[in-house]
């Protein structure tokens, strides 16, 4: 819904558009996590919040995903909330972030793998920004989310400690980008569209929907320009 999803990306953008990148996104993460259930055995789901807006989810998402509604005070809890049912059914959770549409899937499938592997563990994938866009438990550690700073470029720090005073060993996963600023915004751009790689190595998921959407809107809605201009704006603001 614009003005409750995806606000740091206002501006460049409207809330209108940081609305549509919010779907976009979903429907990226969604295809890539399709994807890696052809390489590795991967069930899909989604958390989803707030009650009532699941007919959004069923309209925006393929009808094999399943639908977890975690809406509570707390974003650690609505973390847990996710893993423990997901746990119930399964013999190990991994939560993911919606906003990293060019994840590779590769990263995808070696966390499902190392998690497949006898004793206790975990795999997280840190970002760029200090938190992380992944985390995979294979037992209900509730002490991974507290103490954690949300939000803040402490989390994926922060978790590691609660993992290390709990005793389980941690996979670290490359580095990945979440977009949620401007900066990251253009990093997007130039993933999509000019053809630079984030890191080489590996191969970025192709985020059709935010490929559409991005070229329309630097197509017919002046984003470059708008784009450019948060660049002068802060460059200004710092002289």
């Amino acid at each position: 819904m614009p003005g409750r999803t995806k606000t740091r990306l206002v501006p460049p953008l409207t809330f209108e558009e940081a609305a549509a990148f919010n779907t976009a996104f979903l429907k990226d993460v969604a295809a890539n996590i399709m994807a890696a259930a052809g390489e590795a055995e991967i069930a899909g789901y989604m958390a989803f919040g707030p009650p009532g807006s699941e007919p959004f989810f069923r309209d925006n998402l393929p009808p094999s995903l399943g639908l977890i509604e975690a809406w509570l005070p707390d974003f650690g809890d609505c973390l847990f909330s996710a893993i423990d049912r997901m746990l119930r059914t399964h013999g190990a959770a991994v939560v993911l972030n919606s906003d990293s549409p060019t994840l590779p899937t590769s990263l995808l499938v070696e966390a499902a793998r190392v998690l497949a592997r006898p004793g206790d563990r975990a795999v997280i994938g840190p970002s760029t920004d200090g938190g992380y866009y992944l985390l995979g438990i294979k037992a209900r550690h509730r002490g991974l989310f507290q103490r954690v700073s949300w939000s803040t470029e402490h989390v994926m720090r922060q978790t590691v400690e609660r993992a290390a005073e709990i005793g389980v060993p941690v996979h670290v996963l490359p580095a990945w980008y979440d977009v949620d600023d401007s900066d990251s915004l253009k990093l997007l751009r130039s993933e999509l569209f000019d053809g630079w790689s984030f890191a080489a190595p590996l191969r970025r998921h192709h985020a059709w929907h935010s490929e559409r959407l991005l070229g329309r809107l630097l197509a017919k809605a002046d984003l470059s320009r708008r784009l450019d201009g948060a660049d002068a704006t802060m460059q200004r603001a710092a002289e």
